[in-house]
């Protein structure tokens, strides 16, 4: 459940407001050889920003409302996603 507060949403999919471009220090980094679309990561993305991007089922993060929290990563059962230090 959001709520809005004076600094703007809070809660599930409050990214929509909440842009954190540029200060994330680590970014989820996916290798699609290895991904096979169980889409856990998806799935437990705080922030809902992976995103479906094709018919294929391809993947893509929204960096522009990433953390880096590095969960999507803790999460992949076969080690696909990789955090990678530097700016989203």
């Amino acid at each position: 459940m959001e709520s809005r507060t004076e600094a703007g949403l809070i809660g599930p999919g409050s990214f929509v407001e909440n842009k954190v471009f540029g200060w994330a220090t680590f970014r989820p980094v996916r290798d699609r050889e290895k991904c096979t679309m169980c889409l856990l990561c998806w799935f437990y993305c705080p922030e809902g920003t992976i995103v479906r991007i094709s018919e294929r089922g391809d993947l893509m993060t929204n960096y522009d409302y990433c953390k880096g929290c590095g969960v999507c990563a803790n999460e992949c059962p076969v080690d696909a996603i990789k955090m990678v230090r530097g700016k989203t």
